[in-house]
């Protein structure tokens, strides 16, 4: 099923209105999506650049089949210029005035500025509510006065962070949806070592250590993996970089590539400490008289034996904890510590 079929079932309602906006020629030239979800996010962007950009409609429709579609949903199209956050501080970049730096808010426009031989540009930044007010100022005149064919869209889980001029310049497309989809690596261990803690260790420390362990590992992993991942990513550019002999170009591309992998290694992260809370609330839940049916997350469960009765003031200081750690782990903290703390509270309360 294409990304298009499937978002079209799932939001069918807000699809017609892009639709109809297209074949009206009133298309917004900048959009908000908003989702708690950054793969639907993702996902629903390329979508909205087929309905926007495909030269086959038929009212309003995309064809989702020609070149310029599929190039879309695969990331291959050359005028789709995407930024994202990076660094420890998980920040979307201005870049300088003069020379911006690759994947900086001023790279961008000024790459969306050119005269293209292709008949759209996209300019994407995700996760936007990780720009600063220098950032979002900067972006204020091309939200305003987009460069001919140009499309800007911004994604965010919380684009309450964003400037009232920032929103109030976007068409806001709301995804409504309570479940959230974890992919890192490690969920499963993630989520067998919690169900043990709620559940089976109860006041035995041996068990107790060898779950927080378990957590422990799966989040010492994720920088390593994040920065596998960007060495992957920049593999490229970096022997492009190499055989140049060009100390600056060399430079910008390390550059880039520790960026990329410290901004992976925060969105890891943040899904890490997410999947946890999410666990917790799900048996505060079904301590609650929730059926496992109807919970956001049902796979959190899955192959997992769910307890008959779960005492409800047992469920909210599970929930507590949880809430507490992702609290804690904010602060630069000794992370394994917090977990350790984390799993002895929760096994013994």
């Amino acid at each position: 099923m294409s990304l298009y079929s499937e978002y079209r079932r799932r939001y069918g309602g807000l699809i017609d209105c892009l639709e109809h906006a297209r074949s009206c020629g009133r298309l917004a030239h900048a959009f908000l999506i908003h989702s708690p979800d950054a793969r639907v996010r993702r996902e629903f962007a390329a979508v909205v650049m087929q309905i926007v950009g495909c030269k086959n409609v038929r009212d309003g429709r995309p064809d989702t089949t020609c070149h310029f579609c599929s190039q879309v949903e695969n990331r291959l199209y050359a005028d789709c210029h995407t930024i994202s956050p990076v660094g420890k501080m998980y920040l979307i970049k201005v870049g300088d005035r003069i020379n911006p730096e690759p994947n900086t808010l001023r790279d961008m426009l000024d790459h969306l500025g050119y005269t293209s031989g292709t008949h759209r540009k996209f300019g994407v930044i995700e996760d936007a509510d990780r720009m600063g007010v220098e950032a979002q100022n900067a972006l204020l005149k091309t939200l305003e006065e987009p460069p001919p064919e140009t499309t800007i869209i911004l994604e965010s889980a919380n684009p309450g962070a964003l400037l009232p001029t920032t929103r109030s310049r976007c068409q806001l497309l709301e995804l409504p949806d309570n479940r959230f989809h974890f992919a890192f690596n490690g969920f499963d261990t993630v989520r067998q070592a919690l169900y043990d803690l709620c559940f089976h260790c109860g006041c035995d420390l041996v068990k107790v250590e060898m779950a927080a362990a378990r957590l422990i590992s799966v989040s010492d992993a994720l920088a390593e993996q994040a920065a596998a991942e960007a060495e992957t990513e920049f593999a490229a550019g970096m022997t492009a970089a190499a055989q140049s002999e060009d100390a600056a170009f060399i430079k910008r591309m390390e550059t880039r590539r520790n960026d990329a992998a410290s901004g992976a290694y925060m969105r890891e992260r943040r899904e890490f400490i997410t999947a946890i809370t999410t666990f917790c609330s799900q048996i505060f839940l079904l301590a609650q008289g929730v059926s496992p049916a109807d919970l956001p997350n049902p796979e959190m469960f899955e192959h997992l034996a769910i307890p008959a009765t779960i005492p409800p003031e047992r469920a909210g200081r599970i929930l507590k904890e949880a809430e507490d750690l992702e609290y804690t782990l904010r602060f630069n903290v000794n992370s394994d510590l917090a977990l350790r703390t984390f799993a002895v509270n929760v096994a013994m309360n």
